[in-house]
């Protein structure tokens, strides 16, 4: 079964070495991830946005447990909120996400579960992968859109915005290639309302995170 777009961006969130969430893609991945399971929900058709709101279109559960809880998040009567704020609201619950999809992406075969301990005290959770089969098919995905004029499909221009918003690109190309792609990334991940709603709140929060320095 393919992946989602969720469980492509866990990928692409681990390091290959350690198994260990990237800590440069941290505090912006969990905004990251909030906005993939939106992307997931809109390409399924069950939420759509305006300038104003983004809202449910169709309530009939995708069969996934971490899309359908969004879902259900975004039908609630009584809330409602741009994309952007959407993506601030359902990044709150970015631990309990991607607890499942760790746990989905093992029993899969994808990833293992490896329980260590840190300075013989602290108790460690990894992911490393099985074959990284897959992280290399997403990654030479992506890859593929950055270094040709193509036009990509919708998923792919979904996937290329949350991975910038969690600095992936600087992970995944070297310094050089980053260099060269940059202006392709933001060209591609600029098409979808989304991305630029994500990009906005990433930058919130890490104006944020750069004035709390600054004062302590």
């Amino acid at each position: 079964m393919p992946l989602t777009m969720p469980e492509e961006l866990m990928l692409l969130m681990l390091d290959d070495a350690t198994g260990r969430l990237l800590d440069r893609a941290m505090p912006a991945g969990d905004y990251a991830l909030a906005a993939a399971v939106l992307a997931e929900l809109a390409l399924a058709g069950r939420i759509d946005s305006d300038p104003q709101r983004l809202y449910v279109t169709n309530p009939a559960p995708t069969g996934d447990a971490v899309l359908d809880a969004a879902l259900a998040r975004l039908g609630a009567p009584l809330e409602q909120q741009d994309t952007r704020g959407w993506i601030e609201t359902l990044a709150m619950d970015a631990a309990e996400m991607r607890d499942r999809l760790f746990a989905r992406l093992v029993a899969a075969g994808v990833l293992r579960q490896q329980d260590t301990r840190f300075l013989w005290v602290f108790a460690e959770r990894r992911y490393p992968q099985v074959s990284g089969r897959e992280e290399r098919e997403v990654k030479a995905r992506l890859l593929g859109v950055l270094f040709n004029d193509d036009i990509p499909d919708t998923r792919d221009v979904l996937l290329i915005g949350v991975a910038r918003a969690a600095n992936l690109f600087a992970v995944i190309l070297s310094d050089e290639e980053l260099a060269r792609a940059q202006p392709r990334i933001d060209q591609v991940a600029d098409f979808e309302e989304i991305n630029r709603a994500l990009a906005d709140a990433v930058r919130n929060i890490l104006g944020q995170v750069a004035r709390y320095s600054f004062l302590t």
